[in-house]
């Protein structure tokens, strides 16, 4: 059976995202142009502008399913992975599937974030990206963290312990320890769960 028209809409959406994607994280917010997305996905540049509307728009939306993992539109605490952790009763097991959780987020959009970052000073609308992206990962690690404190005491206020673990597992450490300095992604996993466990357990 041939493919619907939504099928292929859904194909060249999927297309456009992934040279866009390739295309931000090599050459950074200003050296990426629509017209090369365009020419790398195959399609006109007017079909960009007609799909997504602008650069920013383009940016963001690719933002987005990189962190989600997909193109469901379902907010990241309501994630089956984020739902295990709220169950899980251990609270150690709890760090461990909150980390892992953050690692296959961070895996997809980690380089895509640096972009993000490094463009926002000078760029009023990447800069609210950048904050609303801040709010976003603190609201997931204020609530597993307070889920966490009703699991078991803490060696700290739920305050401290969430200023830890947005810390932790921010886009920034795992950065800086992965892409800067090569450790894989599960010795990332490996410390930081270490790490919460030390500094938040008793």
């Amino acid at each position: 059976m041939p493919p619907t028209r939504a099928e292929k809409a859904r194909a060249t959406r999927t297309r456009i995202l992934d040279a866009a994607h390739e295309f931000f994280v090599t050459n950074g917010w200003t050296r990426t142009s629509v017209e090369d997305v365009a020419r790398a996905a195959g399609v006109a540049t007017q079909t960009i502008y007609y799909t997504f509307g602008t650069k920013h728009a383009l940016f963001k939306e690719l933002l987005d399913v990189r962190i989600a993992g997909d193109h469901d539109d379902v907010a990241t605490l309501d994630r089956p992975w984020a739902r295990e952790v709220l169950a899980e009763p251990d609270p150690a097991r709890h760090l461990a599937l909150h980390v892992a959780g953050a690692r296959a987020v961070l895996e997809r959009v980690a380089p895509l974030l640096r972009v993000l970052r490094d463009a926002a000073p000078g760029l009023p609308a990447l800069a609210d990206l950048w904050a609303a992206n801040q709010e976003q990962r603190r609201t997931v690690a204020a609530t597993l963290t307070s889920a966490l404190a009703t699991k078991s005491a803490l060696r700290t206020s739920t305050q401290v312990a969430t200023d830890i673990t947005h810390a932790l597992l921010s886009p920034d450490t795992y950065g800086t320890l992965v892409l800067d300095l090569g450790w894989s992604p599960q010795a990332w996993q490996d410390w930081a769960t270490d790490a919460l466990v030390r500094q938040l357990l008793p």
